[in-house]
């Protein structure tokens, strides 16, 4: 790709970035085009489909969490590592406010530009739960496809204005659910 291309595709992956934070996954491709002052034309022709740009987007993210989590497999006690994966992976999912929705969807859909980085994505969160499930550090009755549901749940919470203000208090709730050994000692708020 030549360079002046390239950076024209930089620049609209980071205003769609800022426009898809602040207005959802459903901000209009046109607006992004507007506002990266670039038209229509020359958006769909690096990004064709609203799937192709989130994915763009989205993949340093994906590679990062997915990384984390190797990470966290050798450095973190079982319990600890899924329980800091889901944060991260839960505090990242917010950020692009209707993400999670694509997401779930891209699971089953092989076709969608999405699918392979959220098979991917899922998988390392499912290795994480295994290694605590072997240690018996979380509940042997959820997998990878309900680890993958919660955060999408939990994201939604933060997404919601009337309960956004609970939303660390509920993912206490569930990363002690999903423990065995753990007890949460918030106070009800």
């Amino acid at each position: 790709m030549r360079a002046d291309a390239r950076k024209n595709r930089d620049h609209v992956l980071a205003v769609a970035g800022t426009a898809i934070t602040e207005q959802g996954v459903d901000v209009s491709l046109r607006d992004i085009a507007r506002r990266a002052d670039v038209g229509l034309a020359t958006l769909l022709r690096h990004f064709p489909t609203r799937e192709a740009l989130l994915e763009a987007l989205l993949r340093t993210s994906f590679d990062e969490m997915t990384a984390q989590a190797g990470e966290l497999e050798t450095s973190s006690s079982p319990e600890d590592a899924l329980v800091s994966w889901l944060r991260d992976c839960v505090a990242w999912t917010t950020e692009y406010r209707g993400v999670t929705v694509l997401m779930a969807a891209a699971i089953e859909d092989t076709e969608s530009a999405l699918h392979a980085s959220c098979v991917t994505l899922r998988a390392a969160g499912a290795r994480l739960l295994a290694r605590a499930q072997a240690a018996g550090a979380a509940r042997t009755d959820i997998d990878g496809t309900d680890l993958f549901a919660l955060v999408a749940a939990l994201a939604w919470l933060s997404d919601q204005p009337s309960l956004a203000p609970r939303a660390d208090h509920l993912f206490d709730v569930v990363a002690s659910a999903i423990l065995t050994n753990a007890a949460s000692t918030d106070a009800p708020g």
